[in-house]
């Protein structure tokens, strides 16, 4: 442990101040790069989470040391880790067979554990966690990017007119060499109108990128629209 910070370990109005103003950095980091691509809950939402997590921390030490009261710390704290659960659950949501806002949600659940870890005076847990959290969101992302565009497997979301369409999609992909790996074929209400849809996975040739298979699918006649999943 850094023993300097020893000092801000203890419960005073300096302390205090120090690990809410950690919080607010912290919180504020973690929600950046969020707020950047529009999430639901971004840079203020992450920087109230790491607060309301580090005041029920700093809450239970006051219980205990100031007020005298025979109080478990940690059980305050348990339910912080447990209720924001709810918060993430809020940011998740299911369009056209995708889950979206699953980081957003594991943001915000890390967010709360760094406030309680703040709150406690564990400064170096927090500052490291901060710091990878940064480093998921920056760096590992596009190395994931990465890794997607290599995959030669690709889900798609279509939308097409009749039986025809569906048919020529097939000589499409046999005609590309893309290989047909699952077909989901439903219906999805819009309007009065009932719009023929199917749920694809290809696998494509390595040498076929997928900007150029998804053109082509595109133009194929009767298409109306097609989005990777």
């Amino acid at each position: 442990m850094i023993d300097f910070l020893d000092y801000f370990r203890g419960i005073s109005l300096l302390s205090i101040f120090v690990r809410l103003l950690l919080c607010v950095i912290c919180g504020g980091l973690i929600g950046l790069e969020r707020e950047f691509k529009r999430r639901p809950a971004g840079f203020r939402t992450h920087i109230l989470v790491c607060l309301g997590a580090a005041m029920t921390t700093l809450t239970g030490e006051f219980l205990l040391l100031y007020m005298h009261y025979e109080t478990d710390m940690g059980r305050l704290g348990a339910q912080v880790v447990a209720g924001i659960g709810f918060l993430g659950a809020g940011t998740i949501i299911t369009r056209r067979e995708r889950v979206r806002g699953l980081t957003t949600a594991a943001g915000l659940w890390t967010a709360a554990v760094v406030g309680l870890a703040i709150g406690a005076g564990f400064y170096e847990g927090a500052l490291i966690a901060t710091l990878l959290v940064e480093m998921a969101e920056l760096i590992f992302s596009r190395v994931e990017y990465r890794m997607l565009e290599r995959a030669p497997e690709l889900s798609l979301y279509i939308e097409y007119r009749d039986k025809d369409a569906l048919e020529s999609l097939m000589r499409l992909f046999r005609s590309k060499n893309v290989k047909l790996l699952d077909l989901q074929i439903t219906r999805q209400k819009s309007g009065s109108k009932h719009n023929a849809c199917a749920i694809v996975s290809l696998r494509v040739n390595k040498k076929a990128k997928k900007e150029s298979v998804l053109r082509e699918i595109l133009k194929t006649d009767g298409v109306m629209l097609a989005e990777e999943l």
